[in-house]
């Protein structure tokens, strides 16, 4: 072999060596794929129903309101590699993400593994509510602390189960209208918090610290949650799954299980969608993947929140309608125009 034959050998292997190095570098991204989806109307792993209510009478329903999931891979300690995230790219059925759109910076993953289930729980609660005054049944609503962050301004001054009464003497609302209070307090401000403890009323003037996701925002170290308080038991039993994009699906289960008739009307719905105690639906991530899962499980109509529908309708799967949803009022009304033919199905609208 010739000395130049030679050194293009040894130059191609040495490029291939790095490519094959190169490749695998973990990169700071997170594939997002199709999860699971789960029918709210019906059973749990231990065969009893998934939404059980107590104190009222329920109605059946054969047909299906399926939550949907989006699973991921990669995150802190556990990162893509080069390679996997190119095969993601092209994978229309795969979104390979920023790192910190699902880790926040300054989050563990067992951090957000926690804020996750908190956020299922809070919104089941949420759900809940939201039915309940679609019904118009009455519900009552208190904010109370579930943690207090150690060194932060609330420590020692606020407790867990402290149920808030208001903030700067303004009635509290829910954990967005706490949360939104406190954070307009640029760091070093002082907030007061009105709280109620043992059956006492009482007050504390705390002044905020920067907050870790944006310091230009006040915070004073405590972990919210909704509190209602129903006139029936509900219960609702999802395993580990964490985040609060069920909340829509949760509430039409329930309202759907507390009226006579089917609302699905034996159809396949799957859905998305964030619930407040008003009932307003909020957008989502990964609207893309859970469309995928949903179609796969064999949905026909997907409740789509507003905020989502121009991202949903520029790649809806074939054979599935979009139903958009900006209240829960919109999507019941909605729902019962598909089951008799009579009303308007609203539609997420296309370019």
């Amino acid at each position: 072999m010739s000395r130049r034959a030679a050194t293009l050998a040894v130059t191609s292997i040495l490029v291939l060596v790095l490519g094959l190095v190169g490749a695998l570098i973990p990169v700071p991204y997170v594939a997002l794929t199709p999860g699971p989806t789960t029918n709210t109307l019906g059973k749990s792993e231990d065969g009893k129903p998934l939404v059980e209510i107590e104190g009222r009478q329920v109605y059946p329903d054969q047909g299906h309101l399926n939550f949907t999931t989006v699973a991921y891979q990669g995150g802190p300690g556990n990162r893509l590699d080069l390679f996997t995230a190119l095969r993601g790219w092209l994978d229309s059925q795969t979104a390979i993400v920023p790192e910190e759109t699902v880790f926040p910076k300054n989050e563990t993953v067992k951090q957000v593994e926690q804020e996750n289930t908190l956020q299922m729980q809070n919104s089941q609660q949420l759900a809940v509510a939201a039915a309940l005054k679609e019904l118009k049944i009455p519900v009552g609503n208190t904010v109370s602390v579930v943690s207090v962050e150690k060194g932060m301004p609330a420590d020692g001054r606020l407790r867990k189960d402290d149920e808030l009464i208001a903030i700067d003497g303004a009635k509290v609302g829910n954990v967005d209208t706490v949360k939104a209070a406190i954070q307009k307090r640029k760091p070093g401000q002082k907030v007061s918090i009105t709280y109620e403890r043992d059956g006492a009323e009482r007050k504390v003037d705390l002044t905020t610290a920067p907050s870790l996701s944006d310091a230009s925002q006040g915070v004073v170290g405590v972990v919210l949650q909704d509190s209602f308080k129903f006139p029936i038991k509900v219960k609702i039993s999802v395993g580990e799954v964490g985040g609060p994009s069920a909340g829509l699906m949760f509430s039409l289960a329930i309202f759907d299980k507390l009226t006579p008739g089917s609302l699905t009307g034996g159809r396949f719905i799957a859905g998305t969608g964030t619930i407040t105690p008003e009932g307003e639906v909020g957008a989502i991530g990964g609207i893309q993947q859970k469309m995928i899962a949903a179609r796969r499980a064999g949905a026909t109509a997907f409740l789509t929140p507003a905020g989502n529908c121009a991202e949903a309708a520029a790649d809806v799967p074939k054979g599935l309608r979009l139903i958009k949803a900006d209240t829960l009022h919109s999507a019941v009304t909605s729902l019962d125009a598909l089951r008799t033919g009579r009303g308007t199905v609203a539609a997420c609208p296309t370019s």
